[in-house]
C-alpha cells in the first residue's frame, strides 16, 4: 500500500484547548494499522503561537520527537525548552503540553501507544 501525502493531511483546531491549529499529515490512519497497539501516529506541525494544550494521558502514552523548530513544552508542570532531535515522553497519568514560542514551524512526530 501506499498513502499519498495529500491524502494524509488533517487541520486539527485548539487541540486539548490550545491556542490555534495544527496540521497533521497521518502516517497511520487508526487502531486497526496499528494492530490495536495505538491510536495515533502523525507528522504534525505547529505554527509560532501556536499550542497543543496541557491534558492528562489516561490508558496512554504519547512520544513526541521533534523534527524541527523550537518550543516550551511542559514536562507534569516542569518547562524546558524542546528543539530538533529531542524526544518527549508523556506516560499513562502523566500531563503535558507543546507552545510553540519560537519564530519557525515546529515539525514533530506524535506516537500515542496503549
Amino acid at each position: 500500500m501506499v498513502r499519498k501525502n495529500d491524502e494524509r493531511i488533517v487541520e486539527f483546531k485548539c487541540i486539548r484547548g490550545g491556542i490555534g491549529e495544527a496540521k497533521a499529515a497521518r502516517i497511520l490512519n487508526d487502531v486497526d494499522e496499528m494492530y490495536g497497539k495505538g491510536r495515533l501516529f502523525n507528522h504534525m506541525t505547529l505554527a509560532p503561537g501556536n499550542s497543543v494544550g496541557y491534558h492528562v494521558h489516561e490508558g496512554d502514552n504519547e512520544i513526541y520527537y521533534i523534527l524541527s523548530g523550537t518550543g516550551e513544552y511542559n514536562d507534569n508542570g516542569n518547562i524546558c525548552t524542546i528543539s530538533a532531535g529531542d524526544v518527549t515522553i508523556c506516560n499513562d497519568g502523566e500531563g503535558h503540553a507543546l507552545l510553540n514560542n519560537g519564530s519557525e514551524p515546529i515539525e514533530l512526530i506524535a506516537l500515542i501507544l496503549y
